[in-house]
């Protein structure tokens, strides 16, 4: 295969960028005469770009702009290039191949739409033969696109002519993700969203497609089902915007402390945005990782307790203890109240609840008589393993709102409040973990 100078090619390789326009502003413009030396002055930067008569028609504002380089590409992004091949030579061209490549820092993928035609291409004198070639960036980086015409000439000579376009493809947002455990097998992801290009875009869906083991609530809308955002969305560069969700374990995994401990991906954000005229762009995360399940020996459950009570009455709520631990325990559960002024209730517990397999649990109840008017906290449970001699200490139990006798609001219940336990800590708090968009 010969390759010759480019200039000596009987086809020309025309490739162009396809991109959307863009808007700038006009400034004040200051027309002079043709015979002056300074025919015109712009305190605009675009002044080459918008010289001629017809500006003096135009309005101060905002202006659309045609591309004049290649511009930004953003990772997400549709790459689109117009490919053209001309025959600018007298002589018919025969078996003409038009092969494209788009090579990253890791990959080589083939964008061409002639190179496996059965029919071999002849382009007689004059002729174009044109493609347009579309591909969603995936990776950060310097990308190469590489095309490539091979042709026969009028001697029975293969040729070769070939072209290189280098450009950088940029973050186009940064994404980072915190994860907060709740009470129960609840947990809460926060995500922020940061637009780190140069111009505004307008996120059009922000979601978290779960993984099979969970569940995901959005907790982005008002009871009235509106965002709490505007309408648009519409994110400045450089700014940023939160969004929450609560991620739930399936109902045959929440109850099973050993899948429980191995389920630790949550599920993938998906985000798709617009740029200011409209051109789409589309990211996902990789799998979120939220930490590993932290279960300890014991898991307290608090059943039906009220949240209100009349002071000097008997408040009772029922409690359910989890041993989520490898060993069998025989519970001693003690309840002691201290005699101080500044105990908030009366009342004590001293019982044993017997014998506890791995996995096994056992309810219970507890009755105390508030002496104090306020928000008082139920604390100092005492749970014993009879058999290890190991004492777990609960500092919270429960909390209850005390008032006055002559309060008549209607009580409410909290349902299922969870609390785990360890020696010698006892709530478990999880430290927010960081993602970076992939």
């Amino acid at each position: 295969m010969d390759t010759v100078e480019p200039d000596a090619h009987l086809l020309a390789l025309k490739v162009m960028r396809l991109m959307r326009p863009t808007l700038v502003e006009l400034g004040p413009l200051v027309s002079c005469e043709h015979k002056d030396l300074v025919q015109r002055f712009s305190f605009k930067p675009h002044s080459d770009v918008l010289s001629g008569i017809i500006t003096e028609t135009l309005s101060a504002g905002q202006v659309l702009l045609l591309p004049q380089s290649f511009g930004n590409i953003y990772l997400g992004e549709t790459f689109s290039s117009y490919i053209c091949v001309h025959n600018c030579s007298p002589q018919s061209v025969e078996c003409i191949n038009v092969k494209t490549d788009l090579q990253s820092n890791t990959t080589r993928i083939n964008l061409s739409l002639h190179e496996n035609s059965k029919s071999a291409i002849i382009l007689a004198p004059g002729d174009t033969i044109d493609d347009v070639i579309r591909y969603e960036v995936k990776e950060i980086g310097t990308h190469i696109l590489v095309c490539e015409v091979n042709y026969m000439s009028p001697s029975g000579y293969a040729q070769s002519l070939r072209k290189f376009f280098k450009f950088q493809v940029l973050k186009p947002l940064d994404v980072k993700t915190k994860f907060y455990n709740a009470e129960i097998e609840e947990i809460y992801l926060e995500a922020q969203i940061q637009n780190v290009t140069t111009s505004p875009f307008c996120l059009e869906k922000v979601e978290l497609d779960s993984s099979e083991d969970y569940t995901v609530t959005p907790l982005n809308t008002l009871p009235n089902g509106e965002s709490v955002f505007n309408t648009k969305n519409m994110l400045q560069p450089n700014n940023s915007c939160q969004f929450l969700y609560c991620i739930k374990p399936k109902v045959e995994s929440a109850t099973d402390t050993h899948i429980l401990r191995q389920l630790s991906n949550v599920g993938k954000l998906d985000i798709v945005w617009r740029s200011n005229l409209g051109e789409k762009g589309r990211l996902q995360t990789s799998q979120l990782q939220r930490l590993p399940y932290e279960c300890k020996d014991l898991r307290l459950e608090v059943l039906n307790a009220i949240n209100t009570v009349k002071i000097g009455t008997i408040f009772t709520f029922n409690c359910r203890v989890t041993n989520t631990s490898e060993q069998t325990m025989k519970l001693h559960v003690r309840l002691v109240t201290k005699l101080s002024p500044e105990c908030q209730y009366t009342g004590c517990a001293d019982f044993i609840l017997g014998e506890l397999n791995t996995g096994e649990n056992a309810e219970f109840s507890l009755s105390v008589s508030p002496t104090k008017l306020g928000l008082i906290k139920i604390a100092h449970l005492l749970l014993i393993d009879t058999e290890k001699n190991e004492h777990y200490t609960i500092e919270k139990v429960v909390e209850v709102f005390v008032v006055d006798a002559d309060y008549s609001k209607d009580h409410k219940t909290f349902q299922n409040r969870l609390i785990r336990y360890e020696k010698p800590k006892d709530l478990i708090i999880q430290s927010p973990v960081q993602l970076q968009v992939v």
